[in-house]
């Protein structure tokens, strides 16, 4: 009973390390803890079916303290039955933990003789079971390891990764607890040196992370953006006498007044479909964009702005479109033939129930008031908006949580985006940890990919990241307003290099080489383990 509340208790300290609900930032420390605690206990359990059941226990925790906030979507905007949403979000954590539980199993199931062996172990198993959960069954990775990274081991992401960075972190973790505890066949080392060669790799990794400064590429363009936040209330926002006519008003009046080479509106800020809008929109925004018009900033503007396309016949995507002088089209044709010719990025990673419905799960989304559509989907890799020397690369909602998508975009180093353009709105789940959780996401492609991230909301978080990942510019969430900033895109440098290591493997292998390590990794260490046992 003790293994198993600590272990629940280690879960819901891993979600909250992902972001802290006292500041919303990631605590890295907090992470390696939690992890390091569930080591301990499945090191010590008494079976390997006890391992696999503290961590299912441990990974449902964690799981159901980290996307908790799809209540207010389910329930407070969906109207689905409270207790009902309760058991879905249960029953989705509980299915998603049990590739942890699979881990923790062949953990246990091997049997360790040497620490650092069974720290790599756990890492690999551990790293497969992020990757899993991640990508299988259109993938839904919110909450992994390696974001509470962040400060800690985030120098490294531009060659490992996020799943890289998970995998130092449990193999950290599995070190430190395996070292302290003891192994479970062996009594602890009566002296500070075999300690100190165990943990060994881990400050080889602690030292690497700090030295790690190497940027690929080099400084480009700077461009004057405004991030518009229209804070328009979910449960209105699709509603025809007010949300739809308040976003309407809003966002073209802020598009056509703001003085910046750039507008950025957020997801499906104009909420309709081109062919509904009023006679004249179109055009007007078609007028401040589209020709050779100038702001009063004295340059040429460009808009993206995001818009649902499509009709009953040809199907429905969520799309992003961009207007800038040279599309003489937008200006007399009707709307929906305007944006036709306008540029054009159709989301490709959907959102399962929201965008589209999984197969035998009709039956569930209809139990919901939601807006739900079957939307087409976009391409891997679609070509960037080109504006102002930069090439502008949209992705919409959760699509930055799937890194080795974006990484399609860089298999051309010359055509290799400057600057990420991400819109959301994310208003479907409340003032919640659910935009700081998105925001350390953001920064965490950031870091992968050394490239600025702008990110414009309905309800927040619109933020600035510098291809550090450092927050430069913000606006108060849940607000109404226009974040100005200046943004340097990034160029290749003197050298020709401009795309990180892992922008270069994820763009032609994706995840392949983490998946073909760990299990290289597993199979050594079995093998090893064998040899040692037998003798």
């Amino acid at each position: 009973m003790t293994a198993l509340f600590v272990s629940l208790l280690a879960g819901l300290a891993h979600a909250a390390s992902i972001a802290a609900p006292w500041s919303g930032e990631p605590v890295w420390w907090l992470q390696l803890l939690a992890m390091g605690l569930l080591v301990w206990q499945i090191d010590k359990a008494a079976s390997a079916r006890q391992a696999a059941a503290l961590g299912w226990w441990f990974a449902t925790a964690w799981l159901c303290g980290t996307f908790w906030w799809l209540y207010i979507s389910m329930h407070t905007y969906g109207g689905l039955n409270a207790l009902v949403t309760v058991l879905a979000i249960f029953a989705l954590a509980s299915v998603l933990a049990l590739y942890y539980a699979l881990a923790c199993y062949a953990f246990k199931r091997l049997g360790h003789t040497n620490k650092t062996l069974a720290a790599l172990f756990f890492a690999a198993s551990w790293t497969m079971a992020e990757m899993a959960r991640g990508t299988w069954f259109t993938g839904f990775g919110w909450g992994a390891a390696g974001y509470a990274h962040l400060a800690s081991l985030g120098s490294l992401a531009k060659y490992v990764g996020a799943y890289g960075l998970a995998a130092l972190a449990a193999f950290i973790a599995g070190s430190l607890a395996l070292t302290l505890r003891g192994s479970a066949r062996q009594p602890r080392a009566l002296t500070p040196f075999k300690p100190l060669r165990t943990l060994a790799p881990v400050l080889l990794i602690v030292v690497l992370a700090q030295v790690a400064d190497r940027q690929f590429g080099a400084p480009g363009a700077t461009l004057s953006v405004a991030l518009l936040q229209g804070n328009i209330r979910q449960s209105e926002k699709f509603q025809p006498s007010t949300g739809i006519v308040d976003a309407l008003t809003w966002y073209a009046s802020q598009a056509q007044a703001v003085r910046a080479a750039l507008v950025v509106a957020p997801e499906t800020a104009i909420p309709i479909l081109p062919q509904q809008l009023p006679d004249d929109y179109w055009l007007r925004l078609s007028q401040s964009f589209g020709g050779d018009t100038r702001g009063a900033s004295g340059v040429p503007r460009a808009l993206l702005i995001g818009i649902p396309l499509g009709s009953y016949s040809a199907g429905y995507t969520n799309s992003v479109v961009g207007i800038k002088p040279g599309l003489p089209s937008t200006q007399t044709a009707p709307a929906n033939e305007a944006v036709q010719s306008a540029y054009r990025y159709d989301k490709h990673h959907l959102v399962p129930f929201g965008e589209f419905i999984p197969p035998l799960f009709k039956w569930f989304t209809q139990m919901m008031n939601i807006p739900l559509g079957d939307f087409n989907r976009g391409d891997v890799g679609q070509p960037s908006f080109e504006w102002q020397g930069q090439r502008l690369a949209p992705n919409v909602c959760y699509e930055d949580l799937f890194g080795e998508e974006l990484a399609a975009r860089f298999i051309d180093p010359q055509k290799a985006p400057t600057i990420f353009v991400n819109v959301s709105n994310i208003g479907w789940f409340g003032n919640t940890l659910a935009i700081d959780q998105h925001r350390a996401i953001s920064r965490m492609r950031a870091l992968e990919f050394e490239r600025p991230f702008i990110r414009a909301t309905n309800t927040g978080d619109t933020v600035v990241i510098d291809h550090t990942g450092r927050v430069t510019h913000s606006l108060a969430r849940h607000t109404r307003g226009v974040l100005l900033a200046q943004v340097q895109g990034r160029v290749a440098d003197v050298a020709g290099s401009s795309v990180t290591p892992f922008a270069w493997v994820a763009a032609r292998y994706g995840l392949y080489p983490i998946w073909v390590l760990c299990i290289l990794f597993i199979l050594i260490i079995f093998i090893i383990n064998r040899k040692i046992n037998k003798y």
